[in-house]
């Protein structure tokens, strides 16, 4: 059969440069071009697994270490052999030791582009699992606060690396009918490494002295050790080898993820067609840095996306998870009863986030946004109302973190403001756990912006986090209950604004997200809009099947050009 690769072509009103490794928009990417392939090729030399859900199930486990390391130190947070070893941290301590992890995250989702643009998202998924096994090591031998602290920021650059560029993977390679299923995968990946680690944790905490919380911080090592080892087995994204020139490879992997091969499915012809429009177009542009995003084509997703990266933390989730221990506390729960009562709530996190998996493709990003707000809304509320009418001050608290306790002979209010914490878990989980990931990952509809723009939603969402990790333990000494009303406000806050300008990305390619954006497509018609981009007929896709490659005669022709032009 004849060699070809297809060309798709849409009216461009500018000089296009050619898509070849010499034409890359970056310096940085020209330079490190020659080392990138030879990395990629080194990862090449094992056979690779093309099941979509396989690829995506390797790439998340950078959620699950996520995970880990949230209920890593939870479970741990109210035992004796943890508050002796580590001289029981201050609320403001305390705090710090728990954020650093996002604060190592946040500089990691920013430093992540500058491995992931030039050589590859695999290799940007070796560093995450790198920095992981370094950062848990540090945290298992760690002889006083300081190094602690230290692991969890080396744990949490490995993290933010992750969390930048495995979403994007997982939109590059997933066929478009199940791209929300696909990026819903991060998520639960977190909410499965956080049971899994709390149900360890749980059981180790039964050792007395040290070994508790070392052995529980060395397992964390294991999630690193398989995402390493995945990396080898897994293919590089279709548009970064596209990128580099590598279009019969990056064909291939288009054709053996969604087709089983076939390279004549429509379905491939079209998406092959999409990749090479979107980089003619950004090769005829300037080089993209992190200005970019901020000029005026880009400055509305940007806002958007790094919005929803930080409605998702004002949620409250974190301080439900990372601090649950002292939520029940305050409910009244102590000692065994309190780490039952704090596993039923990861089980429930995780049984709720299964289903919206499938139903994120199906109802939509923005129902799903707006009603888990509200709900979540509702049991912040509800939480506040029981803990303001019910609690009353604990003299004897054990912490000075939690000053309220509700008495044992309100037991009604006691189960009432854990069925809060509950219902407001799954309401999460069903929806801004989710959805907000996979929204994050696709609503750029650029190629060429994508994982910058990602890196820096992503700081935002690890930046928030380090914040309300920090300030959650003040916050509970200092208004007690009244935190629960802040985060209450806030859920009502994010509905407004998904409502207003969270545009609907189900159903859309990549591209197609793009053109909605520079329609100006308001948020609330999104749902129902069509795009304009014209896909090929089947009497042009076979005219274009006999289409050779032709970048390094167009290189030339274009270098003339420029030539003469100057």
């Amino acid at each position: 059969m004849k060699k070809r690769v297809l060309i798709y072509s849409t009216p461009i009103l500018f000089s296009i440069s050619p898509i070849t490794t010499a034409t890359m928009s970056a310096k940085i990417e020209r330079i490190f071009s020659g080392p990138a392939l030879k990395a990629n090729e080194a990862l090449d030399h094992l056979p690779k697994i093309y099941n979509v859900y396989f690829i995506a199930s390797i790439s998340t486990i950078a959620g699950m270490m996520f995970g880990f390391d949230i209920s890593s130190m939870s479970a741990f947070l109210g035992t004796d052999s943890y508050l002796n070893y580590f001289h029981s941290p201050s609320s403001t301590i305390q705090g710090f030791i728990t954020s650093s992890m996002a604060l190592g995250s946040f500089f990691g989702s920013i430093f992540s582009t500058f491995v992931s643009e030039p050589f590859g998202r695999r290799l940007s998924l070796l560093t995450c699992a790198l920095f992981w096994v370094v950062g848990a090591a540090i945290q298992s031998s760690s002889q006083n606060r300081a190094q602690l602290i230290i692991g969890r920021i080396i744990s949490g650059l490995g993290v933010g690396f992750g969390s930048s560029v495995a979403p994007i993977y997982g939109a590059e390679l997933a066929p478009r009918k199940i791209r929300g299923l696909i990026g819903g995968f991060f998520q639960f990946a977190v909410t499965l490494g956080i049971l899994i680690m709390f149900y360890i944790s749980y059981g180790l905490g039964k050792i007395n002295g040290v070994a508790s919380f070392r052995i529980a911080w060395g397992i964390q090592i294991i999630p690193g050790l398989l995402l390493l080892m995945g990396c080898f087995i897994i293919p590089e994204s279709p548009r970064w080898l596209a990128k580099q020139g590598k279009w019969e490879q990056a064909e291939f992997i288009v054709s053996k993820i969604q087709a089983h091969g076939n390279r004549e499915d429509p379905e491939v012809l079209i998406e092959i067609s999409e990749i090479k429009d979107q980089l003619l177009i950004e090769e005829a542009a300037k080089s993209v840095g992190y200005a970019t995003l901020f000029r005026k084509k880009y400055i509305m997703r940007t806002f958007t996306a790094v919005f929803a990266q930080i409605w998702q933390q004002l949620t409250g989730m974190n301080v439900m998870m990372y601090y649950i221990v002292y939520i029940f506390e305050m409910a009244g729960k102590s000692g065994n009863a309190n780490l039952v009562a704090s596993s039923i709530q990861y089980v429930l996190n995780v049984v709720c986030t299964i289903p919206a998996l499938f139903v994120l493709d199906k109802i939509g990003r923005r129902p799903l946004l707006i009603g888990g707000a509200l709900m979540m809304a509702a049991w912040q509320f509800g939480l506040a109302g029981i803990l303001g009418t019910y609690a009353v001050p604990w003299i004897d608290s054990p912490s000075e973190t939690v000053t309220i306790k509700i008495p044992k002979s309100k037991l009604p209010a006691s189960n009432g403001a854990i069925a809060c914490s509950y219902l407001f878990v799954c309401a999460y989980a069903f929806t801004w756990g989710v959805g907000i990931w996979v929204y994050c990952s696709e609503i750029w509809g650029d190629n060429r912006i994508s994982q910058r723009g990602n890196a820096v939603s992503t700081a935002a969402n690890w930046i928030m986090n380090f914040a309300i990790a920090m300030y959650t333990p003040s916050g509970f000494k200092n208004i007690d209950w009244r935190t629960y009303i802040i985060y209450g406000v806030f859920c009502i806050a994010m509905a407004i604004h998904v409502f207003f300008g969270f545009p609907e990305t189900r159903g859309k390619r990549l591209e197609e997200i793009g053109q909605m954006w520079e329609e100006k497509v308001p948020a609330w018609r999104s749902a129902s809009w069509q795009p304009t981009v014209p896909l090929v007929s089947d009497a042009e896709l076979a005219r274009k099947l006999s289409v050779e490659h032709n970048e390094e005669k167009l290189l030339e022709e274009n270098s003339n050009t420029d030539d003469d032009q100057s």
